[in-house]
């Protein structure tokens, strides 16, 4: 019986670059190499893609202890510093699937061209803009090949803080107090946007971009005086700042609790987690730099709030029209142990040691079992499509 070629996408142009990186090591190494042909595809921070024929060449210094999104730990990957070059036109293969390079005569991408990358599935592991946010999905729709986590419009919903927010309030899942401005209307008033936020919301508030991941851009801000400078940070990455009202307080910071969720029409959650940060808040240096957060599995939960987490983690994954994979954040007020959805991660870290498969793991899903699941999902989500009639 054949393989199946499995396509690992990872890279791209995002600010989580190197977390992608990370996330294809841990693929490649734990993927069933008995069941899966695997092809990797490597997007520079420039945009090429970039493909190499075996995965064993595609990570220098794979053995070695990753975490996700250090620097000084990061290996090269080969592919992208010596990989054959491609230009992946949107165009479906008919005859066979795969992704077609596009025709051009250009001697450096000659000899790319003579084949196609062919393969079954897509496992895009790309994380954040251009790559989380429903772009790659389009193109992968577009070219008619299966590829694994949410579509087009549940990718670019669960990127999007804003219109995520939106969706889930009207879900009737509990959400915190929130305002949305644009970077236009703070560049042109923003004496007139502090207004704003002062009335709607109490200090301390969250800064965000409306579109990154990470935990890029986010600040605290606890009063005027560090709002404004928090408004410009999360101004440099999206025109879209949504502004969050802090749960818990001084002495009771908010628990931050996560819930993996996995499949297509009928979604289930894993265990929750807590992550107890190291820093005031889970921000980029927390995730992935500074040492001494913990992450705790189990979530110390009574079984009624572990039932509860579990099914708004399905809820908001519906919410969004979601599939494949996605993990929910939520917070937690210490005192009156309210829960809130916080936001929906439609492509998580997803090294070894990421929460995602963590929490899996904890319960009862191995970190390889994890990867042939999301393979069968996403070719699954893709014939179902194919049932879809697009003319009478």
């Amino acid at each position: 019986m054949a393989k199946t070629r499995v396509g690992v996408l990872f890279g791209g142009r995002s600010g989580e670059h190197e977390v992608s990186l990370l996330s294809a090591a841990s693929v490649l190494n734990a993927i069933d190499k008995s069941k899966y042909d695997v092809v990797p595809i490597g997007i520079t921070k420039d945009g090429r893609w970039l493909t190499a024929e075996h995965a064993e060449s595609l990570l220098k210094g794979e053995s070695r202890h990753l975490r996700a999104g250090d620097p000084e730990a990061t290996p090269g990957a080969a592919v992208l510093a010596a990989g054959e070059s491609v230009v992946v036109p949107p165009e479906p293969m008919h005859r066979e699937t795969g992704l077609a390079p596009f025709q051009t005569e250009a001697a450096s991408l000659r000899r790319a061209a003579d084949r196609a990358i062919n393969v079954d599935v897509i496992f895009p592991v790309l994380h954040g803009t251009f790559g989380e946010d429903g772009t790659i999905q389009g193109l992968l729709e577009l070219a008619d090949i299966a590829y694994v986590g949410a579509g087009v419009l549940g990718s670019a919903a669960g990127m999007d803080k804003d219109v995520m927010k939106s969706l889930f309030r009207a879900s009737g899942l509990p959400i915190v107090k929130h305002v949305t401005v644009l970077r236009s209307a703070w560049e042109s008033a923003p004496k007139k946007v502090e207004k704003l936020v002062e009335g709607k919301l109490k200090y301390p508030v969250f800064v965000k971009p409306a579109n990154l991941g990470s935990s890029v851009g986010i600040s605290k801000a606890h009063d005027r005086k560090e709002l404004g400078p928090a408004i410009e940070e999360a101004a440099k990455f999206d025109r879209k700042i949504v502004i969050e009202e802090g749960v818990g307080g001084k002495k009771h910071k908010a628990r931050e609790i996560e819930c993996s969720v996995l499949g297509n029409d009928d979604p289930k959650a894993s265990v929750a987690g807590e992550i107890v940060p190291c820093k005031e808040f889970y921000d980029y240096d927390a995730k992935y730099l500074a040492e001494g957060s913990e992450l705790v599995i189990p979530a110390k939960l009574t079984k009624a709030e572990t039932k509860r987490v579990q099914a708004l983690a399905v809820a908001a994954f519906q919410a969004v029209d979601c599939s494949g994979l996605a993990r929910v954040d939520f917070l937690m007020e210490p005192k009156s142990r309210k829960m809130f959805v916080n936001e929906i991660n439609t492509m998580p870290g997803f090294t070894a040691i990421s929460m995602y498969p963590k929490l899996w793991a904890a319960s009862g899903v191995s970190y390889p079992e994890l990867i042939d699941r999301l393979i069968q999902l996403g070719m699954e989500r893709h014939k179902d499509k194919k049932r879809n009639q697009y003319s009478r």
